[in-house]
This record gives C-alpha cells, sequence and structure tokens, in this order.
C-alpha cells in the first residue's frame, strides 16, 4: 500500500508488453489529478440535482435542528444526548452566528460531501489501482443516497467527511511510521489522528469502535509504544471534552440517552423489557439479512428497493430468503477479501477492514431491526466496495478474459450507481425548484402537507404558551416556526388488554408535562400510497379518551380535505 508500487508500474510499463490493465493504470496516474476533477464536478451536479430543500419524513434531521435550536435558547440547560452530540453542537453553533437558516445548514452539508469526496480520493490515490479506486469514487460521489444526505441536516454528510479525514491521517502517520518507526517523533500526527477518531465517535456513536481498533492494529504490528501514543492522542483530546460538557452542561455522556432504548426489545414500548442473549443473537442475524442482504445492492441500484406493501406472507417470506441468501454470498466474500489483505500483508487495508467489520458488528448487535435504514450500511461500504474489488482484481489480474470480465462488472455496477442517481436527479429538479420559489410543502404526500401546515397553523392561530403534542414533534417544531411541540412516540399508560391508553392516566399524563392540545394526524404505513392505513399512535391515546370523556377533547382545527390532520384542545 505504499506509494513505491508506482516505480513497479512504471517498470511494467516500459517493459512495452502491456496489459489492459497496465495501460488503464499508465493512464490514472498521468490523469489523476483530472480524475479527481470529475468527481468532485460529478458529486457538485448530483448535490444539486438531488437538493432537498424540505425535511424528511424520517424525522431524524428535524431532531438535530431542534437540537441545536435548543443549545442556542436553552443554554445551559440543554445537552442533546438522544444519539451522538457532535453534528448538533455544530448546528446549535451555525444557529448561534446566522440564525435559524434552514437553506444554510443544507449547504454546509454540501460542502461536507465535496471534502469528503476530495479527501477519500486523496487518501486512496496511489494506495491501490484506479481500477479499484475509480468504481468506488463512483459510488462515493454519484451514490443517490449520499447525495440525498447531501442537503439534508442528518450526520452522514458530516460524518463521510470526517471519516475521509480519519482515513487521510491515518495514512500519514502509517507512511511516516514507515520512514521514522519512533512514535515519539510522530506526536503530532498521532494528535491528528486521535483528534479524528475522538470526532468521528463523537458524531457517531457506532464509530468508537475506531478506538479499539487503532490500538489493535499497532498491538498487531508489536508496536506497543505507539498503541500507547495512539491512545494517548486520542485522550489529549476526549478527556478536555468530557471536562468542559459536565463544567458547563453536567450531562450525561453520549451514551447514556439512547443506551436504555437500544437494550429494549422494542425502542417504542419498554413495557415490552430488555432484550436477553438470545435476543440479541437474532437481532444480529436478522440485520446482516437486512443490511446485507437488501440494502447493500440497493445502493448499488441493483435491485428496487419496495414501493409498495407486499401483497402476501408468501412474497414476504421469499423476501427474506433471497435477503439471507444475498447476504451470506456477500459476507463470505468480504472475509476473503479481508483474508486476502492479510496474506498480503496490506497493513493499511488490514485497518480498515478491521475498522468496517467492527462498525458493522456492532450496528448489528445494537440497534432494533424495525428501524432497517440504508444509511447505517451506506457509511462502510465505500470500505467495503474496496475490500471487494481489491479481491477481484487480485484475481483476474494476470488472465487477459478475466480482465475484460473485470471491467464489464465495475463498468455495470457503476453504470448502476450512476444511472439510479440522475433518474432521481431528473425527478427532483421539478421539485426543488418549487420548494426554492416559496412552495415549501410542494413535494410531500397529502398526509404530510396537511400534518406540517397544521403545526404552522399551531404556530401562527395558537397562544405561546400552548404546548401541543405530535407524533412528529421536531417536525412540527421546524414547519412551526421554532414553537415547542410535545412528543408522542408510543401509546403513553398503555393498557395491556386494548393496546390503547387509560383515558384517566392519559390525561393525567399530558396535565402533568402541560400539555393543552393534541395534534391527530392521518400520516401512511405505507408512504408510497393511500391505503387508508395510518400511523396510529396518537388515534390509540385519543379514541378511549373521547370515548369515556366526550367534551374533554374539543376539535379546533381540520387541515386538509382528505388524509386530514386535526387539532384538538383539553378542555379544562
Amino acid at each position: 500500500m505504499a506509494k513505491s508500487n508506482t516505480s513497479k508500474t512504471a517498470a511494467v510499463h516500459s517493459s512495452g508488453n502491456r496489459t489492459l490493465f497496465d495501460k488503464i493504470e499508465a493512464w490514472g496516474s498521468k490523469n489523476d489529478q483530472k480524475i479527481l476533477f470529475l468527481f468532485l464536478a460529478l458529486s457538485l451536479l448530483f448535490s444539486f440535482m438531488l437538493f432537498n430543500a424540505r425535511i424528511s419524513e424520517a424525522h431524524d434531521d428535524a431532531l438535530y435542528l431542534e437540537g441545536g435550536w435548543r443549545y442556542v435558547h436553552e443554554f445551559p440547560n440543554y445537552f442533546y444526548t438522544q444519539n451522538a452530540p457532535l453534528y448538533v453542537l455544530f448546528l446549535g453553533l451555525l444557529t448561534k452566528i446566522f440564525g435559524f437558516k434552514l437553506l444554510l445548514f443544507k449547504l454546509f452539508n454540501v460542502v461536507f460531501n465535496f471534502f469528503a469526496v476530495f479527501f477519500f480520493y486523496k487518501s486512496f490515490n496511489k494506495r491501490i489501482p484506479y481500477l479499484v479506486l475509480i468504481p468506488v469514487m463512483v459510488f462515493v460521489s454519484c451514490n443517490h443516497l449520499i447525495q440525498y444526505y447531501a442537503s439534508m441536516t442528518f450526520t452522514e454528510a458530516f460524518y463521510l467527511f470526517l471519516q475521509s479525514l480519519f482515513f487521510f491521517w491515518f495514512f500519514k502517520l502509517y507512511d511516516a511510521l514507515q520512514i521514522e518507526p519512533n512514535g515519539q517523533k510522530h506526536w503530532k500526527l498521532f494528535l491528528m489522528l486521535g483528534l479524528f477518531t475522538f470526532l468521528i465517535a463523537t458524531c457517531k456513536s457506532g464509530a468508537i469502535v475506531a478506538v479499539p481498533v487503532v490500538i489493535l492494529f499497532f498491538v498487531m504490528e508489536k508496536q506497543w509504544k505507539n498503541a500507547g501514543f495512539a491512545f494517548a492522542g486520542y485522550l489529549a483530546i476526549k478527556i478536555p471534552y468530557e471536562i468542559i460538557v459536565k463544567l458547563i452542561w453536567g450531562a450525561q455522556n453520549q451514551f447514556s440517552g439512547q443506551g436504555k432504548i437500544l437494550l429494549q426489545k422494542d425502542p417504542y414500548d419498554k413495557s415490552l423489557g430488555n432484550e436477553d442473549l438470545s435476543g440479541f443473537i437474532t437481532r444480529f442475524f436478522e440485520n446482516c439479512s437486512l443490511y446485507l442482504g437488501k440494502r447493500f445492492y440497493e445502493l448499488l441500484g441493483l435491485r428496487d428497493e419496495l414501493t409498495r406493501s407486499l401483497e402476501s406472507q408468501a412474497q414476504a417470506d421469499k423476501l427474506t430468503k433471497e435477503y439471507k441468501y444475498l447476504a451470506f454470498f456477500l459476507v463470505i466474500i468480504l472475509l476473503i477479501a479481508l483474508f486476502k489483505v492479510f496474506k498480503q500483508k496490506n497493513k493499511p487495508m488490514i485497518f480498515f477492514g478491521l475498522f468496517t467489520g467492527a462498525q458493522l458488528f456492532l450496528s448489528f448487535v445494537i440497534l432494533q431491526v424495525r428501524w432497517d435504514q440504508p444509511r447505517i450500511v451506506l457509511i462502510c461500504m465505500p470500505v467495503m466496495l474496496i475490500l471487494m474489488y481489491l479481491l477481484f482484481y487480485d484475481t483476474v489480474k494476470k488472465s487477459g478474459m478475466g480482465q475484460n470480465l473485470y471491467l464489464v462488472i465495475a463498468l455495470i455496477i457503476s453504470g448502476s450507481v450512476f444511472t439510479s442517481a440522475f433518474k432521481r436527479g431528473v425527478v427532483n429538479v421539478p421539485i426543488v425548484k418549487k420548494n426554492l420559489a416559496g412552495n415549501i410543502y410542494y413535494g410531500y404526500t397529502p398526509d404530510w402537507q396537511n400534518f406540517l401546515k397544521c403545526s404552522e397553523w399551531c404556530a401562527d392561530s395558537l397562544p405561546p404558551n400552548t404546548l401541543v403534542a405530535s407524533r412528529k414533534a421536531p417536525m412540527s417544531f421546524v414547519y412551526g416556526k421554532g414553537k415547542k411541540f410535545f412528543p408522542i412516540y408510543s401509546v403513553i399508560t398503555k393498557d395491556t388488554l386494548t393496546q390503547q391508553s387509560q383515558p384517566d392516566s392519559a390525561l393525567a399524563f399530558f396535565a402533568s408535562k402541560g400539555v393543552t392540545h393534541i395534534m391527530v394526524g392521518s400520516l401512511r404505513i405505507n408512504p408510497k400510497e393511500n391505503s387508508g392505513q395510518v400511523i396510529n399512535t396518537v388515534h390509540n391515546i385519543v379514541q378511549p379518551i373521547m370515548e369515556k370523556y366526550p367534551d374533554k377533547l374539543k376539535l379546533i382545527h381540520t387541515e386538509g380535505l382528505s388524509e386530514q390532520s386535526y387539532l384538538f384542545e383539553i378542555t379544562k
């Protein structure tokens, strides 16, 4: 993985007996800067074609926005603990400097995505063959989900930027240690690696695996002092950060808030209790099936995402079986690839393989299966793809027919990634034009339009001291112009027999929290079609209250002609 392989390539070129791979490598070496500019241009193109001026229905991006706003307006009484706090802290800083500017926050993520592409290329250029680097760069710069997150206030663009810098500084340190093994002389590089280890771990909790993996890497090399230097570099940043947090906020750490939820069998129903060992094992294998058997292939554009509910249980069982087989195939390929880099003593790729594998393992164990979010595997895919392409490249590099086959497969996958993004971009451009022209609800389905318009109505028409319960409180906060809403994520004071709220207990709960109104939306279970099935969490709270106390909830506003949202006032 050292840069000296360039001279070996040149020697092969000079022999006159160049293969297809040799010719492409020679072209790549000659045009490496042009290749970088091409991928940066592609990244910017798709960032703006897929630009989204709205808030995601997934609601996490709104949660981060609300957290950033609360850092400013509730300082120092608020500290974000739902998950890793770094990005929310950054949004708080932007809010403090510029005010609550949604489009500005989104443009910052476009910039982060741009430099993620830049530093990823800089990290791996001339360290892996161009026939491996180029198809991976197509994914990094063109993948539709990466570009979707480039304009959304999720953590992914920010994290991919920090992760690319983590890779970049690891290589800097690795190169320096090849020349001078005495780590003490490279304390600045150890400090920089420690900084970005800290940053990625504080941006995504799953990236905490970077700390033991960095130490393990040096231990495997029997570089005991360097293992200590690496840990010290991390602690040099981590300890002051924790001291500052305790002095200012006196808050729990980033794992305390989400840790309790992750231990539960159901993240939205703690009455079901915590997971046992058998449950965590089952969770691991089911997540493997979902993320490696479904999401991985979807993100490459090799299979379609489901756009409608399944018609039968038999279809669902068939798909589940397919996912298991595809996941098993992918795991075998990745294990062989990792074994190959171990055998070749390709130390940097051993490190990145262990880091990525540890991230996936931890995520599959701790995350509940029902979340099934493609972004979990997305951030690991660049390294996974490098390992897979390297394995295939090394296997066929001495075969003329194998080289042609490699090129065809790489072109098919890259073309699939590019086409998936381009098709979505063509559809998105008219939507974002209308959003930027002032129609902030265009692009949402009617159920969401009514829900968000009702949130805006609450901000415009209710007294400031009112508190409205909302199924998607952070989204209501954003479209309600900063008005605080009370979050309802699960049925409160649930009756085990009816699975609905106990009316008296629910009313007492709302009174204790100061809730004055309840918003009842008609948010679709299947976002692609109006099947009549809606997310009924709030319905299961409101219905028993209305049945027992018909006059206790007063309808004061209805939004929309179909798939309406209703606002009820809790009367005295």
